[in-house]
């Protein structure tokens, strides 16, 4: 296993934990009290989205380009 395939599978695991933050963050009373009033989450659970998808983005980039080379 190359150091690109294990970067990219701690980018994957890094953007699930954020995920997981940010789903559990959006079900939290005061988000969705905050979305019903504004029609947006709050900052961190935005942050939390961004984040995770971001590294769940790059990972699976970074896997595919390490497949890519052979």
């Amino acid at each position: 296993m190359t150091q690109s395939n294990i970067a990219a599978f701690i980018a994957l695991a890094l953007g699930g934990v954020l995920l997981y933050f940010a789903w559990q963050g959006a079900n939290a009373p005061v988000d969705k009290v905050t979305e019903a009033l504004t029609g947006r989450y709050t900052g961190a659970t935005m942050w939390y989205l961004i984040g995770g998808l971001a590294a769940i983005i790059g990972g699976g980039a970074l896997l595919y380009r390490g497949d890519a080379r052979g």
